[in-house]
């Protein structure tokens, strides 16, 4: 049957019957501020053709990290993906697969899906990982809404070296709440700071490791003093590399570690679809958000696999979800355990130390150039350096050289003309001698310019 459109008269039928004059009304929620005054700038109509054309050239200004030197972090980091992960999430029964309602005929989305957890819940150190949320900033709202529902305490504790867009997830999921967010200043992440905020309305403090500026801490002390007033301790790792070489969260005491799987398997996509990290402690897994999939056998003994448990909206018991994400980022979830799987322990740890190398490297040639100071004493692959000129117009100068030289703090604290100097400097596995010695040489110029 062909498509109509509704006239005129069946729309003021149904906006009769719902109780409402206009259109525009049933949009009254959404603040002024937000609405456009006139319509948007683009054409009012074109053929397919002209607008795939219109887009690809759109397309054609982007810059991708592969193309150049690369040396941007702050979260999303360049990794070399072997061309093995994207052919084998390509193949049919995974890429059209969809949520495993029915076990009896989803065993291979359920085995992925359980073996992507084992490696989370490994890598990070903790007993069990749900089957992944969208991406880490989210994945770091839930943990503050979980740590709020297994301590039945509403005060969370944010270190100021939190990345700020988490920080800002973590504003967002707790606006319409009645739960406090306590947001230190930047850069406050001492732990003897942190630990003398804790009180006995303390649900959970958020720490990142490495921080946002790339510091490495000990966090144990902090679990233990989070422990003592039953409170728990969050752990944010947006570099998932980093484990490969840097002590895990569990090993420090962490009750709910949350992190970024963009590293392993995926690209970084101008920005996503990313995957996000959620791992725990055996004892607060059922007030865990979105799904978990587990191991049984079945009638004949044989090895199966099952949601085990799905405290999801769109499930039967609705009114007892623990989160609103009503999916998994299945495919990346897959790209995440495909490339784990090929690098196996010896290869990812193999991995993580080619990345601290290469950053050592690039920090001490960089510490050798008059005017640039790296501020960190310890790091991964990723450190700030202090320039001498504003790091904001330093990388707008590297890219017109064709040098992606890393992310100006300024850009994600505009606000703050302290930190206008700071750079964020990442180097992975895939950064080479070459790309090294053109970064410091432009820097160089730029100084004495």
């Amino acid at each position: 049957m062909r498509y109509l459109p509704l006239s005129p008269t069946d729309r003021q039928e149904m906006l009769a019957k719902i109780g409402v004059d206009h259109v525009n009304d049933l949009f009254r929620d959404v603040p002024a501020s937000a609405l456009l005054k006139n319509h948007v700038d683009l054409p009012l109509h074109k053929s397919e053709m002209e607008v795939d054309r219109d887009f690809r050239a759109m397309a054609e200004k982007n810059i991708p990290a592969s193309a150049h030197p690369f040396f941007c972090g702050a979260g999303a980091y360049r990794h070399y993906v072997p061309s093995s992960v994207d052919y084998l999430i390509q193949r049919g029964e995974f890429l059209t697969a969809y949520t495993p309602y029915q076990p009896e005929i989803s065993q291979g989305t359920l085995q992925t899906l359980f073996e992507f957890q084992t490696q989370v819940a490994q890598i990070t150190g903790m007993d069990v990982a749900n089957a992944s949320m969208y991406d880490g900033s989210t994945a770091c709202g839930e943990a503050v809404l979980m740590a709020r529902r297994a301590s039945r305490k509403k005060k969370a504790i944010l270190s100021g070296s939190l990345h700020p867009q988490y920080i800002d997830v973590v504003r967002s999921a707790t606006k319409y709440t009645d739960d406090v967010t306590v947001i230190n200043q930047v850069g406050t992440y001492r732990v003897d700071d942190l630990i003398a905020q804790i009180d006995d309305q303390t649900s959970c403090v958020v720490v990142q490791n490495p921080d946002f500026f790339g510091n490495l801490q000990d966090y144990t002390p902090l679990a233990e003093a989070l422990h003592a007033r039953k409170a728990l301790l969050v752990v944010v790792v947006t570099e998932v590399v980093s484990l490969g070489a840097v002590r895990s969260p569990g090993s420090m005491g962490a009750d709910i570690v949350v992190g970024e799987g963009q590293s392993l398997g995926n690209g970084l996509s101008f920005g996503g679809p990313y995957v996000g990290l959620l791992a725990t402690r055996q004892k607060l897994v059922r007030t865990m958000p979105g799904r978990v999939c587990g191991q049984t056998v079945d009638a004949d003994g044989k090895r199966g696999f099952v949601l085990t448990l799905s405290t999801r909206e769109q499930h039967i018991r609705r009114e007892k979800a623990t989160s609103n994400i009503c999916t998994n980022a299945g495919l990346c979830t897959l790209a995440f355990t495909i490339h784990m799987t090929l690098l196996g322990e010896k290869g990812f740890r193999h991995l993580a130390r080619l990345n601290h190398s290469k950053a050592v490297k690039l920090a001490d040639k960089l510490s050798a150039v008059d005017g640039i100071k790296v501020l960190n004493d310890s790091f991964f692959n990723e450190f700030t350096i202090e320039l001498p000129i504003d790091a904001a117009e330093a990388v707008e100068a590297l890219a017109d050289v064709e040098i992606l030289g890393g992310v100006p703090v300024s850009r994600l604290y505009p606000d703050n003309p302290a930190l206008k100097n700071l750079l964020l400097i990442a180097a992975t596995e895939t950064v080479t001698d070459d790309d090294m010695d053109r970064l410091v040489s432009e820097l160089k110029d730029l100084i004495n310019a």
